[in-house]
C-alpha cells in the first residue's frame, strides 16, 4: 500500500533532473488564502448577474434558497478539508479522487476539472469585459466593444500572476476588500432607506415559489454564486501549515460568503418592495437599488461590479492553472504545463495557456453566435450564464466524486482517524446535495443551448474515460506518482 504522506516522487514528466518542479512554499497565511477564495467566490459579480433569475424561480424568499446553497457548500468544505488535512496537495481534488481511485480516475478528474473551469472562467472573463463596457456607456455614452476591455484585463492579470504569487493574491484580496465595502454600504443603506417597510417574507418558506419544487429549482444558480469556495486548496503548496489553514480558510470563507449574500438578496428584495415580477426583469438588480437609494453615489456599485470581476479574474485563474500545473507535473497533462518559472516559482505556462484557452472558447461561442440562426453578436451577460452552466455541470461532476471518495480514503489510508460522521454522514450528505443542480442542469425539456449542455457533458465524460485508459496502459508508473508531490513533508 503506498504511503499517502509519500514526499519523495519518483521522477515525473513535469521534473528537472528526477527532482519534482515545486511552487514556492509556506509564502502564503490562511488570511491570504481565505481572501483569494472570496475574491474568487466574487461576491459582486456573481451576485449582480445571477439574482434576478434566482428570485424568479424561488420567489420573495430567495435568501433562504441562498442559505440552502450556503449549507450545501460547507459539506462539500469538509470534504475538501478532510481531504486537504490527510493530503494536502496543489492539484486539489485530481489528487483526492485520484489517490483513492487510482490513475485513471484522476486523469479523467484532471480533465473534467480542468475543461470545466476553463469553461466557467470564460464566462468571467468575457462578463468582465462587457461590466466595463456597460459602466463606460452608463456614465459617458462611449460603447466601445466589451471584447476590447476583455483582452486588455485579461493581458494585465496575467501580467499580475505571473510576478508571483504573493503579489497577485494581495491584489485579488485588495479587490475584494473594495467589493465587500460597496455590496454591504449599499446593503445597509437601501435597509435603511426602507426601514418602514421590512418584513421577515424573505425568510419564511411559504414564501417560496412552488415550495421545495421552488426551492430546488433556484438551488443551482445559488450553489453557482459560492463557485470558487474551493480556491484555497489548490494554493496549499504555497500556504504555511497547509494542514490547518486550508481548512479554515474554506469554512471562514463559506461562512462569509453565506452571510454576505443573505444580506445582499435581504436589501435587493426589500428595495425592490416584495416585487418578485420587477426585479427578476431588472438587468442588474442591485444597480438598480443602489441608484434608489443613493443617486449619484450609485457609481461605488459599478466600482464594485469590476474590482469583483478583476479579483475573479486574478484569484480564479491563480489557483485553476495550478490544477493543471499539478497533472503537468505528475504526468496526467502534457509536462509543459509542469513547469514553473525558476525565480518566481509561478506556472507560468499553466497560466498562460489556461487564459488563451478561455479566450478561444469566447471566441468559438462568439462566431457561432454570428453563424447562427439569428446572426447576432453574442452578449456577454448571456454568456455568463449559459457558459458558467456549462462549466458547473462538469465541475459539480467532480464535487460529486470527491464526496464519494472521502470515506473510501480514509478507511483504506488512515483507518485510525476515521469518523463516522466528518468521513461519511457529511460526504454522504454532501453527494446528495450535488445531486439537485445536477438533475436541473441536465433534466429535459430545457431550450437550447442548455438543451445540449448534459450531453456535451456526459461526451466530455466518456473521451476523458478512454484518454485515461489509454494514457495509464502507455505509462504504468502514473500510479505511483499521483498526489506523490504534498504540501508539506512530515
Amino acid at each position: 500500500m503506498p504511503d499517502p504522506k509519500a514526499v519523495g516522487p519518483p521522477p515525473t514528466p513535469g521534473a528537472v533532473g528526477g527532482t519534482p518542479q515545486r511552487l514556492r512554499g509556506g509564502v502564503l497565511g490562511m488570511a491570504d488564502i481565505a481572501a483569494a477564495t472570496m475574491a474568487n467566490v466574487g461576491p459582486a459579480m456573481s451576485f449582480f448577474f445571477g439574482f434576478a433569475f434566482l428570485s424568479t424561480t424561488a420567489g420573495v424568499a430567495s435568501p433562504l434558497t441562498i442559505l440552502a446553497a450556503g449549507i450545501a457548500v460547507a459539506l462539500l468544505g469538509n470534504t475538501l478539508a478532510q481531504f486537504s488535512r490527510a493530503h494536502p496537495s496543489a492539484g486539489s481534488f485530481i489528487t483526492f479522487v485520484g489517490k483513492t481511485f487510482g490513475p485513471v480516475s484522476a486523469v479523467t478528474t484532471a480533465l473534467l476539472a480542468v475543461l470545466g473551469y476553463i469553461i466557467a472562467m470564460a464566462s468571467v472573463i468575457a462578463i468582465s469585459g462587457g461590466f466595463v463596457q456597460i459602466t463606460l456607456h452608463h456614465y459617458t455614452g462611449v460603447d466601445l466593444p466589451w471584447i476590447i476591455w476583455t483582452l486588455l484585463l485579461t493581458g494585465l492579470s496575467v501580467v499580475l500572476m505571473l510576478r508571483g504569487v504573493v503579489v497577485s493574491t494581495k491584489w485579488a484580496g485588495y479587490f475584494f476588500g473594495v467589493e465587500m465595502l460597496v455590496l454591504v454600504v449599499v446593503s445597509v443603506a437601501a435597509l435603511v432607506e426602507h426601514r418602514g417597510n421590512l418584513s421577515a417574507a424573505p425568510f419564511l418558506p411559504d414564501h417560496i415559489h412552488h415550495g421545495l419544487r421552488g426551492l430546488a429549482a433556484g438551488f443551482p444558480l445559488a450553489v453557482y454564486l459560492f463557485i470558487g469556495w474551493e480556491n484555497s486548496a489548490a494554493l496549499a503548496e504555497e500556504t504555511e501549515n497547509p494542514r490547518r489553514n486550508v481548512g479554515r480558510a474554506v469554512f471562514s470563507s463559506i461562512g462569509i460568503m453565506t452571510v454576505s449574500y443573505i444580506l445582499f438578496s435581504y436589501a435587493t428584495v426589500t428595495g425592490f418592495d416584495y416585487d418578485v415580477a420587477r426585479l427578476g426583469e431588472a438587468r442588474i438588480p442591485f444597480i438598480d437599488v443602489a441608484h434608489d437609494t443613493l443617486g449619484a453615489l450609485a457609481f461605488l456599485a459599478y466600482l464594485g461590479g469590476l474590482t469583483s470581476t478583476l479579483g475573479v479574474l486574478i484569484a480564479g485563474i491563480n489557483s485553476q492553472a495550478r490544477l493543471v500545473f499539478n497533472a503537468g507535473r505528475e504526468g496526467l497533462l502534457p509536462s509543459f504545463f509542469g513547469y514553473v518559472h525558476p525565480t518566481r516559482r509561478t506556472p507560468n505556462n499553466a497560466i498562460v495557456t489556461f487564459a488563451a484557452i478561455s479566450l478561444l472558447i469566447i471566441g468559438g461561442w462568439g462566431l457561432g453566435h454570428l453563424l447562427g440562426a439569428d446572426g447576432g453578436p453574442m452578449n456577454p451577460v448571456v454568456f455568463f450564464t449559459e457558459s458558467s452552466s456549462l462549466g458547473s455541470i462538469l465541475i459539480l461532476l467532480v464535487y460529486l466524486a470527491s464526496n464519494i471518495a472521502l470515506p473510501l480514503y480514509y478507511r483504506r489510508y488512515r483507518p485510525q482517524e476515521f469518523r463516522t460522521g466528518r468521513h461519511l454522514v457529511l460526504p454522504a450528505l454532501g453527494a446528495l446535495a450535488i445531486l439537485v443542480p445536477l438533475y436541473y442542469l441536465a433534466k429535459p425539456g430545457q431550450p437550447a443551448p442548455y438543451s445540449w449542455f448534459p450531453v456535451a457533458a456526459l461526451v466530455a465524460l466518456l473521451l476523458s474515460v478512454g484518454y485515461a485508459s489509454l494514457l495509464v496502459r502507455r505509462d504504468p508508473g502514473l500510479a505511483e506518482r499521483v498526489g506523490s508531490v504534498v504540501a508539506d513533508a512530515e
